[in-house]
């Protein structure tokens, strides 16, 4: 009887570890880098986001966005106009749902944007449409909803909206009191 416990025992002690390879380790990934193609389709800006996963509920994240409109030399231009130039702006995300930073989110975010007046005027003296160059610096606050999706391989697709309020401004007269805060967004998370 001792040399079955001692077999067995020398058994499960040889197969255990062989057994326990054969288990899939699940690699938890915390990094995802994206693209804004809404923002890129609709406005003519450049919006890329980096989004560190601290759990499977929250996230935290940046979002740089860099507008491509050339209000000076386009001013036929037909489309969408967003005032903004420049915009950075840190987020922090909840998500809703049973699987690791996936699903439904809400999303506290701040932001810093450097709004331009695109207002401007046709001149009949010099036959030229004339800008006015001011800027004007800001600071918001604001709340968006949306919903991310990762496939096995860690592509992802998300989207989102909502808005901010403006609350310190360098220049009254041309900043807007709310500022947006959209995307359909393709990444990669790693």
């Amino acid at each position: 009887m001792k040399k079955v416990i001692i077999f067995s025992s020398l058994l499960v002690l040889f197969f255990n570890p062989i057994f326990a390879q054969e288990k899939e380790e699940s690699v938890v990934k915390h990094h995802e880098i994206k693209t804004n193609a809404f923002n890129l389709i609709v406005f003519k800006t450049i919006d890329f986001s980096y989004e560190y996963l601290i759990d499977s509920e929250s996230s935290a994240g940046v979002s740089f966005l860099f507008n491509l409109q050339d209000f000076e030399n386009d001013y036929n231009n037909d489309g969408p106009i967003y005032n903004e130039k420049f915009v950075f702006t840190p987020y922090y995300r909840r998500f809703f749902s049973s699987k690791y930073a996936w699903g439904f989110f809400l999303e506290a975010f701040g932001m810093y944007n450097v709004q331009q007046n695109n207002d401007g005027y046709y001149d009949y003296n010099i036959d030229d449409y004339i800008y006015t160059d001011e800027k004007s610096n800001n600071v918001a606050f604001g709340i968006s909803i949306g919903g991310k999706f990762v496939s096995k391989k860690g592509f992802l697709f998300e989207f989102f909206g909502g808005a901010g309020r403006n609350i310190y401004s360098s220049n009254e007269n041309i900043a807007t009191e709310l500022v947006p805060r959209l995307g359909i967004t393709l990444g990669y998370r790693f």
